[in-house]
C-alpha cells in the first residue's frame, strides 16, 4: 500500500486537475458573459435605443475603433420611419438628441429627402386626411399639429385647401349629432355649452360651433324641440374668442 506521503500528494494533484477544470468553466463563463452583454449593447445601440453616437461607437459596430456618425444617423433615421412617418424637423431634432454632427445630421437628412424617405408636403396632406376623418378636426387645429410637428407654412397651406369646407361642415354636424342624445333632459344653455365645447375641442370656430349646435337642436329627432327664444338668450359668441363656445 503506498504510504501515507504518496496519498497525500495524489490527492494533492487531483484537486489542483479540479480547480483547474472550475478555473477553465469560470473563465470560459465570463467570457460567454461578456460577449452576450457586448453583443446586446451593440445591438441596442444600433437599434437607437436611447444610444447616442459615441455609445454606438464603443460597441464596437462593425468592428471599427469609432463609428461613422452617418451611418448611425441612417439608422437612427430608417428605424423611426419604419414605426411611422416623420417629418424632416422630427427627425433632426432625434439626430440631435442622440448626439449625431450637424453635418452628418444635415447630409442624411438630405439624402432622405432626395430618395423621397421624407417629404413634408406629402406628410402634411396624409395627416390632414387622417385626422381629419379618424378624429373629426378642423382646419384651425389640423394646422396647430403640423406646425407643431415642423411642416412649413407652405406645405401646411397646401394640405389644408385639400380640405374641403362642405366636408368640414358635414363632419362637424356629425360629431354634434353623435353627442346630441347624451345632452337630452339637460338645460338648454347647458346643452350648448356641451355641444358647441366638442366642436371647440376640435378646433372649430366658436361662430361656426354655435351655428351647428343651434341646428341640431332646433332639429332634434326632426321636430322642434327646443324654443327659439330659449336659444336666442344665449346670443352668439365672438368669433375671437376661443373660450366664448365653453369647453
Amino acid at each position: 500500500m503506498p504510504g501515507r506521503p504518496a496519498r497525500r500528494a495524489n490527492n494533492q494533484r487531483k484537486g489542483d486537475r479540479r480547480q483547474g477544470t472550475r478555473s477553465r468553466a469560470g473563465a470560459g463563463g465570463l467570457t460567454s458573459a461578456s460577449q452576450a452583454v457586448g453583443a446586446e449593447a451593440a445591438a441596442d445601440a444600433e437599434a437607437g435605443r436611447g444610444a447616442d453616437a459615441a455609445t454606438w461607437a464603443r460597441a464596437g459596430a462593425a468592428g471599427k475603433a469609432e463609428a461613422d456618425p452617418e451611418a448611425v444617423a441612417r439608422q437612427i433615421c430608417l428605424r423611426l420611419l419604419t414605426t411611422a412617418p416623420r417629418t424632416r424637423a422630427q427627425l433632426a431634432t432625434a439626430l440631435q438628441r442622440r448626439g449625431i454632427p450637424d453635418e452628418a445630421a444635415a447630409s442624411v437628412l438630405a439624402r432622405f429627402a432626395e430618395v423621397g424617405l421624407i417629404d413634408d408636403a406629402t406628410f402634411a396632406k396624409a395627416w390632414v386626411d387622417s385626422r381629419h376623418h379618424g378624429r373629426g378636426l378642423a382646419s384651425r387645429a389640423l394646422g396647430a399639429e403640423l406646425r407643431q410637428r415642423g411642416v412649413a407654412q407652405d406645405d401646411i397651406r397646401e394640405a389644408l385647401r385639400g380640405l374641403d369646407p362642405e366636408q368640414e361642415l358635414a363632419t362637424a354636424r356629425e360629431l354634434v349629432a353623435r353627442r346630441l342624445a347624451a345632452t337630452a333632459g339637460m338645460p338648454v344653455a347647458a346643452r350648448m355649452r356641451r355641444l358647441a365645447g366638442v366642436l371647440a375641442r376640435k378646433g372649430y370656430p366658436a361662430g361656426l360651433a354655435y351655428r351647428i349646435v343651434r341646428e341640431a337642436l332646433e332639429q332634434e329627432d326632426g321636430e322642434c324641440r327646443v324654443s327659439f327664444d330659449d336659444l336666442d338668450v344665449l346670443g352668439e359668441p365672438d368669433e375671437d374668442d376661443p373660450e366664448a363656445v365653453g369647453t
